[in-house]
């Protein structure tokens, strides 16, 4: 996240499990994490079934969308049993990091780390690999 700041600005904002299972936590997860988002931003949902997309692929997505004038972006990690049908509806993309299930930290430092070198690539700095 330190060598990402360097291109861009960026948080990590998190919210605590819901402390119940199955459809009942998805939904209180859900409200949780839409409180968290920015009404005016663009919404990337990490899920396993989103499509795959390469590093220089997501640098030219980020690319586009700040050439756009778009500001921000958010990028959503469900929880355990996935996110609610509000967060997925209020996605305007979905990417999946991998096939595997990975935690929400590793996840996290996955997606930290294809960022950075998505805009290294931007930046054309001569070695993103």
């Amino acid at each position: 996240m330190g060598r990402l700041q360097h291109f861009v600005k960026c948080e990590v904002a998190e919210v605590r499990d819901a402390g119940e299972t199955g459809d009942v936590a998805k939904e209180i997860e859900g409200k949780r994490i839409l409180e968290k988002v920015n009404p005016m931003s663009f919404v990337c949902l990490l899920d396993v079934a989103g499509r795959a997309i390469s590093t220089e692929d997501l640098a030219k997505e980020v690319e586009k969308r700040q050439a756009s004038g778009l500001k921000d972006m958010s990028f959503i990690i469900g929880g355990a049993d996935g996110v609610s049908s509000e967060v997925a509806m209020r996605a305007n993309d979905r990417v999946s990091l991998s096939f595997l299930t990975l935690t929400h930290e590793m996840a996290r430092v996955v997606l930290l780390e294809q960022l950075y070198r998505a805009y290294t690539i931007i930046r054309g700095f001569p070695y993103h690999k």
